[in-house]
């Protein structure tokens, strides 16, 4: 089949590598716009259009997919499918009614439950034992469309977001071209997704990622580890922001209060509803990360001083 492949972050790129490698024809790749980054804030290419780029794909990067000039575009390549993954706009009706066999989309879910930008960190945040992706048929509702095909993953204890997020992509992968590998052969069904079990996953805020001292050490462990890479999680510690790694509850610590901090010879622990966590790294505003040991010799934390 000829496709064309719609993603724009780093997550998305070992899926549009497997589509590349596979039977079916790459005609282009859509992307969002170059945006600004770094201290400079110059025009960078997102991670799927470098990776097009690098290979002389035709890379489209339409501010919005109803634009006259990008249907017209796509009309004239003519896909007969148009995997997606993480592409971050909204496709309209009339852009979705152009690739024969429409456009499927790879998420990080299985749907119904976690519709949205951020299932991989809800799914961490509230503690499941068990995800996985679904490859659908994209419509106008939220992740609403009929599922071509899914596989599961264990949500391992110490699993931030980023290391389940960065298997998945890659198990993903080889579901989506599976999926495109049915389509073309005619032997895809796509089952309609049940009523029961939605749930929904908004992207995570700054706030969202604040640590809650008051919460119960799962839940702090949870939070954390959700927010990992990002947005980061965060507390303050003498007024100022603090940036910390993964936490590891420590049953056998001494009771602390909600976020007092106590700093012995191995370890620094934090306290929390119920027992204390073991910080991993932390990072001050400005400073590379560093072990909690490290940092809690720097700043000579005194007896009884608390993150808030």
């Amino acid at each position: 089949m000829r496709v064309i492949f719609a993603g724009t972050p780093a997550v998305a790129v070992p899926a549009l590598a497997a589509v590349a490698a596979s039977r079916h024809d790459l005609v282009a790749v859509v992307t969002r716009p170059d945006a600004p980054a770094g201290r400079g804030r110059g025009l960078v290419r997102s991670p799927v259009g470098a990776w097009a780029d690098e290979r002389g794909i035709e890379v489209l990067t339409p501010a919005r997919p109803r634009e006259p000039e990008f249907l017209d575009r796509l009309r004239e390549l003519a896909p007969d499918c148009a995997p997606v993954v993480a592409y971050g706009a909204l496709v309209p009706p009339v852009a979705l009614e152009i690739p024969r066999h429409g456009w499927v989309n790879l998420h990080f879910s299985l749907l119904p439950a976690w519709r949205g930008a951020a299932p991989v960190q809800h799914a961490v945040l509230h503690g499941d034992e068990l995800t996985g992706a679904s490859v659908f048929q994209l419509e106008e509702g939220l992740d609403t469309g009929p599922v071509y095909g899914t596989l599961t993953d264990e949500i391992r204890p110490a699993d931030t977001s980023g290391d389940l997020l960065e298997r998945l992509a890659h198990s993903g992968a080889g579901l989506l071209v599976a999926v495109l590998d049915a389509l073309e052969d005619g032997t895809a069904r796509a089952e309609p997704q049940p009523a029961d079990g939605v749930s929904l996953a908004p992207k995570l805020t700054v706030e969202d990622a604040r640590v809650r001292w008051g919460d119960p050490a799962f839940a702090v462990d949870r939070r954390i580890r959700a927010c990992t890479p990002a947005p980061g999680p965060w507390t303050t510690f003498r007024g100022d922001r603090v940036k910390l790694g993964p936490v590891t509850p420590a049953p056998d610590a001494p009771d602390l209060k909600p976020g007092e901090l106590l700093v012995e010879k191995a370890r620094v622990l934090a306290g929390t509803a119920t027992v204390p966590v073991r910080l991993g790294e932390v990072r001050a505003a400005g400073k590379r990360a560093m072990p909690a040991t490290d940092w809690a010799r720097g700043v000579r934390v005194g007896a009884g001083e608390e993150f808030a």
